[in-house]
């Protein structure tokens, strides 16, 4: 996700959360929000006050040190995550998203960064699914992986008693493959992207790289490559094609991370699928402005709203599946 902070082109940061804080009001006279724990992990349990039962969603986060409510230290404020549990709660549907082993309340869940494995991630969501399939207020349970968490979801599925799969934006080809089109694409020198890419590769070649620059520590640093190890070699697609329960796939058509050709991908691999489209949404799910100033703006906002369209098709599948 991109790191700078904006500021809103197009409404004041004021009206914004005068609008947002009467919604907000609105709302939580209606939803239940309680503290939830497990194993190390914390989180937050969403639901709706007046429904004694009912189907529930895990919001699995993406990637980085991204929180249960979407934000990350490295400028992100957007709160796509939260805004997500009060749609749904709004529409009946109980929600828990927790905070990433090593993030936030999470954080003594992961002593050492080296010792990070992504299936470590995989068995934490799939804990967490175990956990709320055994509610007595909820009749079945729906993994939501936004981004890199869409692969943690994939992943996950198999592991627990779970109806449905809804994958956000969520990558379709190898993290490798995504990551060297990122770096192409990003306005840095040409000598940062050069040494990245060459990074890259030997990681992807299965070699250590200890002579990372300071530049590129964020991303190279030797005590995360353990854990690039461990996700590099997996294919989404390939993971996908292995379930057989039902999916809702999102492609947000302005989205500055994960494109077409992965949303292509995963949809390849599950012809079965239910799409939804939303053209004019970035990669956290905010309707942007086609411009690249207005979709990153997006980013430091959080009081713009998730994008309409999504709660209809999204509430839809979730019924459908987990009624």
């Amino acid at each position: 996700m991109p790191t700078r902070r904006t500021i809103l082109a197009y409404a004041s940061g004021a009206a914004l959360s005068a609008v947002f804080g009467r919604f907000a009001e609105a709302q939580e006279k209606n939803v239940i929000e309680q503290p939830w724990s497990l194993e190390g992990l914390t989180g937050t349990y969403t639901a709706p006050r007046e429904q004694p039962r009912g189907p529930a969603v895990l919001i699995i986060a993406g990637s980085g040190p991204t929180d249960r409510e979407g934000n990350n230290p490295g400028g992100i404020r957007a709160d796509t995550y939260r805004m997500l549990a009060q749609v749904l709660a709004a529409s009946g549907i109980r929600s828990l998203r927790y905070d990433k082993r090593g993030i936030g309340g999470s954080q003594a869940k992961m002593t050492r960064e080296e010792d990070l494995r992504f299936d470590h991630y995989v068995d934490d969501a799939a804990s967490a699914a175990r956990d709320l399939a055994g509610r007595p207020d909820i009749t079945g349970v729906v993994l939501a992986g936004h981004s890199e968490g869409g692969l943690v979801a994939i992943r996950a599925a198999s592991r627990a008693p779970v109806k449905g799969l809804v994958l956000f934006t969520a990558l379709g080809r190898p993290i490798g493959v995504t990551l060297r089109e990122q770096l192409l694409a990003a306005p840095i020198p040409e000598n940062a992207r050069s040494e990245a890419v060459r990074i890259l590769d030997r990681l992807i070649a299965g070699e250590r790289v200890d002579d990372v620059p300071a530049t590129l520590a964020a991303l190279f640093r030797p005590s995360v490559q353990p854990y690039l190890a461990s996700v590099l070699p997996l294919d989404p697609a390939i993971e996908l094609g292995k379930l057989k329960l039902p999916v809702l796939l999102i492609h947000a058509g302005r989205d500055l991370q994960i494109g077409e050709t992965d949303f292509a991908a995963l949809a390849k691999a599950r012809a079965d699928a239910a799409i939804l489209q939303l053209p004019e949404a970035n990669h956290i799910l905010k309707r942007v402005a086609a411009d690249r100033a207005a979709n990153l703006a997006a980013y430091g906002n959080p009081y713009l709203p998730l994008d309409p369209d999504l709660a209809p098709k999204l509430v839809e599948f979730i019924r459908a599946v987990a009624p």
